[in-house]
């Protein structure tokens, strides 16, 4: 019997072995079709992501007595109006902006090279090259502040288009999504329901919260560097807006580079932007921020940079965008399965003292 069983053992092992092979062999057909997968779930998965952040809108303009309709109206309308807003009016001083920025920059460095003999020649160039590709691919897109669809290729635009008809779509049935998973979770697990629940609270805390950074971080750093007499504030505020998608990287970030194309403008103004890094992001850190989140997605700065490289060195770009709400998912899960999971190493230790 022992025998026999032993050569069960040994059997299993060598199938789970030349499976493996197997799948490592076919490897590249394997990523290539998960690949294909992605791509073709991928706007599914972005609009869906967009219509879960707006449904909290949508629900509390129907909760003050709003009709459906009018309520996604008012939200699917207002998200075009900001954004066609912008590229209009906004756009065109944003690209000057930019440029003025890249040619800052690159001033800044050829200052610091001659002043202290430090050989940035290289950098210059990979600067100015990475700037001019981004102007002109840029160029293309954007023309006197509209989008231009001269060059965008069909593929692009078809996938534009999916976004948004299936982001109208989910927002609309949205309430009947979250009310199937609620009666099948229900139905099946009450722990795992209210898991789904506490993660479901925890993201909508964190979608709202984020929202409003955004725009109190455009509004605040366009006002501030406008009043200290900065000729990129407007395209400061917009990145100190996008900076959010950084976790804690994304505001340094920001004025550093406020800092550098300050240096090169006048000393006095250098003084002025290194003052308002000090002072907002201290504001920042210590008042808007908690203010904003409460008490609630409170996650360690450790934390937090952990998971921006974690994720950075995982899925590049994604990863460090979608690094904060995983590492809020993960101490929730730990917070809600924290019993379970002392319940059963105590079990583990009594076994072995046993």
């Amino acid at each position: 019997m022992i025998k026999n069983r032993l050569d069960f053992k040994l059997i299993n092992a060598v199938l789970l072995v030349l499976i493996v092979y197997l799948v490592y062999q076919a490897k590249d057909f394997w990523f290539g079709t998960i690949s294909l997968l992605f791509n073709i779930l991928l706007p599914f998965l972005i609009a869906f992501a967009i219509a879960y952040a707006f449904y909290p809108i949508v629900k509390k303009l129907t909760d003050k007595g709003l009709p459906k309709a009018l309520s996604m109206l008012i939200v699917v309308g207002g998200a075009f109006g900001i954004i066609c807003l912008i590229l209009v009016l906004i756009t065109p001083t944003i690209m000057s902006q930019l440029t003025s920025l890249f040619n800052g920059i690159i001033s800044f460095l050829r200052e610091i090279s001659s002043d202290y003999n430090i050989d940035f020649k290289d950098i210059q160039n990979t600067l100015s090259i990475s700037f001019n590709d981004t102007l002109e691919k840029l160029g293309t897109y954007i023309s006197n502040g509209a989008l231009s669809f001269i060059g965008v290729s069909i593929d692009y635009i078809s996938k534009i288009f999916i976004v948004l008809a299936s982001f109208v779509y989910f927002l609309a049935d949205m309430d009947k999504i979250r009310n199937f998973v609620k009666e099948y979770l229900s139905h099946k697990s009450k722990k795992i329901y209210r898991y789904v629940a506490t993660i479901d609270d925890e993201m909508r805390k964190y979608i709202v919260g984020f929202m409003k950074i955004v725009i109190i971080s455009f509004f605040e750093y366009t006002i501030i560097y406008t009043l200290i007499g900065h000729p990129n504030a407007l395209m400061l505020g917009t990145l100190a807006a996008l900076g959010n998608l950084i976790p804690y990287f994304g505001g340094i970030i920001t004025n550093v580079i406020a800092a550098i194309t300050a240096f090169v403008i006048s000393p006095a103004l250098f003084i002025k932007t290194c003052i308002v890094f000090l002072v907002f992001s201290a504001v920042d850190g210590y008042i808007i921020n908690p203010f904003v989140y409460g008490n609630s997605n409170q996650v360690h700065p450790l934390v937090v940079i952990i998971s921006v490289f974690a994720g950075g060195a995982l899925l590049g770009v994604l990863g460090i965008i979608i690094s904060l709400p995983v590492a809020i998912i993960a101490i929730a899960t730990f917070k809600f399965f924290k019993k379970d999971i002392l319940r059963i190493n105590k079990k583990r230790r009594y076994k072995i003292i046993k």
